[in-house]
């Protein structure tokens, strides 16, 4: 188990569009597991995070309250970065959130900045592409944007969580959409996001129940 999480290289992208909690909790729990996370975050991705969690600025102590060498933060304008390059390999990409503007770029085929090249490297490399899009409602043009890249190999992953897991918490709705988009690149994890564990929780508590009757 631990050499499978070693061996695991995400490649993590910050946008503009809300959703700075998703990306925060994605990245600790990347971490958590184990996994090297590489971070390209655009201008709009660092202002996102002092708007919503009020970081004054975007490192290892903000994001995960501790320094870590397993989160590697990459200039925005580096194109000469290693994930701009399909000789690093990577075990997939997650854009969370990913916004219309990211969206256009990546299907357009243009990579003028590191988010968007090494969008464009995991593609041409067959990798995993998870867009985490956040726009409601979708236009036109995105969702235009979103069947093309679909048809180029990404996945396209909004934020929907469920609430069949009876969230208690915004951490809790938080979490179900962590846990779908650490399904995705095949990281193991614990959260709370699986219909089958649910159904093994209304099975007890039904069973408990019976014996309660049972009993009286």
């Amino acid at each position: 188990m631990d050499n499978e999480k070693q061996s695991k290289r995400i490649v993590v992208g910050v946008t503009g569009a809300s959703g700075a909690m998703y990306a925060q909790r994605l990245i600790q729990c990347l971490i958590d597991a184990g996994a090297e996370v590489h971070l390209a975050i655009t201008p709009y991705g660092r202002r996102l995070f002092h708007d919503e969690l009020d970081f004054s600025e975007v490192n290892s102590q903000t994001l995960l309250g501790k320094d870590s060498s397993q989160l590697i933060i990459h200039p925005h304008q580096d194109v000469g970065s290693s994930i701009a390059s399909g000789s690093m390999h990577t075990d997939g990409m997650i854009i969370c959130p990913c916004s219309s503007n990211t969206l256009g770029s990546i299907a357009g085929g243009l990579g003028g900045n590191v988010l968007t090249r090494a969008a464009q490297v995991t593609l041409k490399e067959r990798r995993r592409l998870v867009l985490v899009t956040r726009e409601m409602p979708m236009g036109h043009l995105d969702l235009e944007n979103a069947l093309r890249l679909s048809q180029a190999g990404a996945v396209i992953c909004p934020a929907s969580p469920g609430f069949y897991m009876l969230p208690k918490t915004l951490d809790d709705v938080v979490d179900f959409v962590v846990g779908k988009l650490l399904d995705l690149v095949g990281v193991s994890h614990s959260l709370n996001t699986r219909w089958t564990d649910m159904l093994k929780s209304q099975s007890n508590e039904s069973s408990q129940s019976a014996s309660s009757k049972d009993a009286s």
